[in-house]
């Protein structure tokens, strides 16, 4: 006859052996017999993206076209005051769609090179991701230089915008749906001296130069008597907004 002490601790281990291949049925089928810890769903996209990055371009450009031509009907045809025409000339400029130009600073990113080593005492050899620019490190600088009082920016040779996202795939980055290879360059129009001393004193910059220090990443900084920032022309995806004298207003 079975002793019914041991019933609980049979019960106990099949339903553990229930419970493993109940999860590794969902993570098989989750899977689809591929490994969930990879990027390569990432950079399938960042390959779709390179394919069709020609094709975003000339499409940007048409857009561009299409939207300046609409501008300047809008300018002709509304039959403002000269005030008011100032005032439409002005928030197109704080919107980034007008040429923007004055002095500034570039500043430029770039990876190691592969075979980098160690380039101080008592600091360990550098893994794959010590070697190459993040996505947090170009948000780092972007940031730094918008709080140093940038009045506008590019990164490569994009005008940023409200709607702008800076996202990195493995060492290349994706911005306003086209792709990017190292050296990347931020660009900005503002006080040099100012923005300098925002990016001093950011403290995600500064853990990006320790890298520069300990590994060889690229990193300078150059100065601008005069840049000229291009107009963003791509197309503007927006869910929600406010009119500009309801948002001061109240």
């Amino acid at each position: 006859m079975t002793d019914s002490r041991f019933r609980p601790v049979r019960l106990a281990t099949a339903g553990v052996f229930a419970l493993a291949g109940f999860l590794f049925w969902v993570s098989f089928n989750t899977a689809q017999g591929t490994d969930l810890r990879t990027d390569d769903s990432m950079l399938r996209l960042s390959d779709l993206i390179e394919d069709r990055s020609d094709d975003i371009e000339a499409l940007n450009e048409s857009v561009g076209a299409l939207r300046r031509e609409v501008d300047a009907l809008a300018r002709r045809d509304s039959g403002g005051t000269e005030t008011e025409k100032r005032v439409f000339e002005e928030l197109e400029r704080a919107a980034g769609t007008r040429k923007l130009s004055g002095s500034g600073l570039t500043v430029t990113l770039d990876d190691a090179p592969p075979d980098a080593t160690a380039r101080m005492p008592g600091i360990p050899e550098p893994q794959p991701n010590d070697l190459v620019v993040h996505q947090q490190d170009l948000q780092a600088v972007v940031n730094a230089l918008w709080a140093g009082g940038a009045e506008g920016m590019k990164v490569m040779d994009q005008r940023l915008i409200s709607t702008s996202a800076v996202r990195c795939v493995g060492n290349t980055l994706i911005l306003q749906g086209r792709l990017y290879s190292p050296p990347y360059t931020v660009t900005a129009v503002g006080d040099p001296d100012r923005m300098r001393e925002a990016l001093d004193a950011a403290p995600a910059v500064r853990n990006y130069r320790e890298y520069v220090d300990a590994y060889g990443l690229g990193w300078s900084v150059d100065e601008h008597d005069e840049v000229t920032l291009p107009g963003y022309s791509g197309a503007v995806d927006l869910s929600r907004s406010t009119p500009v004298g309801e948002a001061a207003g109240g």
